[in-house]
């Protein structure tokens, strides 16, 4: 199932959307349906983002018009996290298992993939996130306990985190995807302080484990004009260059982030502190 196209979206217009504006635009509020294969394509780096929980049959990773291409990675790469129970995608024959938070990434020229569910009543929930590609780089798997781990904040300000890069120039190679998952440690809310933004390339966040009585307060916007919205668990909200990711939470969560555009240097972005912020 093909979502609409997505964006662009100027940081002009913000100040005269309402917040449902904003959630019609930049929020993915089902992406991780049970039984369903979901593709949303946007215009952000020409980035799509994909969803898939498999129940009592494989989902195919299926191409969608958008794209024109014979099948979706023809002409694109992609980063899979798994936030659900234990799962399996088949690429090519090849079968990667991917327990709760692996990551994998699947190169150009993969023609057929797949995904599927131990326990149909416990299913994978298989996010991917895709941008174009232009070679082919080894589909990689990394399991749960593999990457870069940085340790940030502090429990003092409510933002100890364990930031663990899978995809990116120094791990896992892609031609433009660096992807990751953040978990914050119990008593901790707030996420990506301090807040920034990419000028050179788009981001996407899917919060997931969000107790089901809790939200995610996620900021967003030109740093001098910011604006929210309340997410729930498995949401996805994407952030154009020219806007700050950031947000708290009324419990402990975790998010995957994923960036796609001109380079994949982690710690390319501009930092604005929370007294810069309006």
């Amino acid at each position: 199932m093909a979502s609409r196209m997505r964006g662009p979206v100027a940081a002009e217009q913000i100040p005269g959307f309402t917040q449902q504006d904003l959630r019609d635009r930049f929020l993915v509020e089902s992406l991780l349906v049970p039984g369903e294969f979901v593709a949303v394509p946007t215009h952000y780096d020409r980035v799509v983002a994909v969803g898939a929980v498999p129940t009592a049959e494989p989902i195919a990773l299926a191409t969608i018009p958008e794209i024109r291409s014979e099948f979706f990675l023809e002409h694109r790469e992609i980063g899979i996290v798994n936030v659900g129970g234990t799962g399996t995608v088949t690429a090519d024959g090849t079968e990667y298992r991917m327990e709760r938070e692996a990551v994998l990434y699947l190169g150009r020229g993969t023609r057929d993939v797949s995904f599927a569910s131990d326990d149909a009543a416990a299913p994978a929930k298989f996010y991917g996130f895709s941008a174009p590609a232009h070679t082919a780089f080894p589909s990689t798997l990394a399991t749960p306990d593999e990457g870069t781990i940085r340790e940030l904040g502090d429990q003092l300000t409510s933002n100890r985190r364990t930031l663990r890069q899978v995809i990116h120039e120094n791990g896992i190679r892609s031609c433009q995807v660096v992807m990751g998952v953040t978990r914050l440690h119990p008593g901790n809310m707030w996420n990506t302080l301090p807040s920034h933004t990419h000028e050179r390339r788009t981001e996407f966040y899917l919060y997931f484990d969000v107790a089901e009585d809790a939200r995610v307060l996620h900021l967003m916007g030109e740093p001098t004009e910011t604006r929210h919205m309340l997410m729930a668990s498995d949401q996805l909200v994407m952030s154009p260059s020219w806007s700050i990711h950031s947000g708290v939470g009324s419990q402990a969560y975790a998010f995957v982030w994923a960036m796609a555009g001109e380079n994949q240097s982690f710690d390319d972005m501009d930092h604005v502190q929370i007294t810069e912020l309006v």
